[in-house]
């Protein structure tokens, strides 16, 4: 599993997030399954050449996510948790892009840029052709 995450030092995204996404990512693909475990928090730290204090804080950040549990002694595992189903419509497409955004390795507050700023330069993804024609209300106003 560990030849599974890579860091990226050189990266403005922090190194525990790097972990978490991929992580994250992982475990919603069932690629680590319910109840697998995972590496201690120091031998995983050693193999990615990282503080341990990095790796503790991508398994707190997982589990407080819901994603895994740890218990002293029986180390930190993938939690028991059912696979959520994807939203239809608008919701399914904004579920792929925050997965997209995670896989690249961007952070909550990166992805919410990236939609705002979207947003704000008003891209709208359809062509010109198929948008609505603005409609004149002030002849509906019959009364």
């Amino acid at each position: 599993m560990t030849a599974q995450l890579r860091v990226d030092t050189t990266s403005p995204v922090p190194p525990y997030e790097q972990i978490r996404a991929q992580l994250a990512h992982l475990i919603g693909l069932g690629t680590l399954p319910a109840r697998e475990r995972l590496p201690p928090v120091r031998q995983l730290a050693a193999d990615l050449g990282l503080a341990v204090g990095t790796v503790a804080r991508a398994y707190r950040e997982l589990e407080l996510t819901g994603l895994v549990t740890s218990r002293r002694g029986g180390g930190t595992r993938v939690a028991d948790v059912p696979r959520p189903t994807r939203p239809a419509g608008l919701a399914g497409q904004a579920a792929d892009f925050v997965a997209a955004a995670r896989r690249a390795g961007a952070s909550d507050d990166q992805v919410l840029t990236a939609v705002r700023q979207a947003l704000l330069e008003g891209f709208s993804g359809v062509p010109e052709s198929d948008r609505a024609a603005p409609r004149d209300v002030s002849s509906d106003a019959r009364g």
